[in-house]
């Protein structure tokens, strides 16, 4: 799927402000300062998706899917390398999880993660209902830990669009990177990009 500069564009500045009030929401809640930007938003096939994902090392990936259904639907996901998610959450939980079994690792690990990926993509996907006014409804966000190619040999089709955004968040001085995915069928993409063609027009 082509689209315009115009359309990345837009894209670009709908999640921007979407991360931007997850990153909001995080700072309050954890009262510790987390900067969330969005450098670089692109359309994949799934194999070119697999290709992103592997450069994130050859660890188990950390992943938070948020379904949506409504006037688009898909699955919003949240994926951090294993490396990263372990650093995310000892700096948001404060513990030192290498004094920690590995079931408590991995609890602690599932529970923080799922609620960071919790605020973030719904902010993000509410974003894209509010500003399109495109109405949405979420599922319970699931958490999955998985190689790249196993993560998504199920869960992408070929005629799906993919939308990736990939995110760096900036907590305090440490920089963790994760990566956010937006998965659409191709009737839902073709319906989000008609209406942001209808939206930026008439701003």
């Amino acid at each position: 799927m082509e689209l315009t500069r115009i359309q990345m564009d837009a894209l670009s500045e709908i999640i921007n402000i979407g991360v931007g009030k997850g990153a909001a929401v995080l700072n309050k809640i954890l009262n510790s300062h987390i900067q969330l930007r969005v450098p670089l938003v692109k359309i994949l096939d799934s194999t070119e998706l697999i290709n992103e994902l592997k450069e994130m090392g050859n660890d188990k990936l950390s992943s938070v899917n948020l379904g949506f259904k409504g006037t688009l639907y898909g699955t919003a996901q949240l994926i951090f390398s294993s490396e990263n998610a372990s650093e995310l959450v000892a700096t948001v939980t404060g513990e030192d999880i290498h004094n920690l079994s590995m079931d408590d690792i991995s609890f602690m690990r599932s529970g923080t993660l799922s609620e960071i990926g919790n605020i973030v993509l719904n902010s993000v996907m509410g974003t894209f209902s509010n500003m399109l006014s495109l109405p949405l409804h979420f599922v319970v966000p699931g958490y999955i830990e998985d190689y790249a190619s196993n993560l998504y040999f199920k869960m992408v089709e070929k005629n799906t669009a993919i939308l990736l955004a990939k995110t760096q968040f900036s907590v305090e001085k440490l920089s963790i990177h994760g990566d956010i995915v937006l998965l659409f069928e191709v009737p839902s993409m073709d319906v989000l990009i008609h209406r942001i063609d209808q939206y930026f027009s008439q701003v």
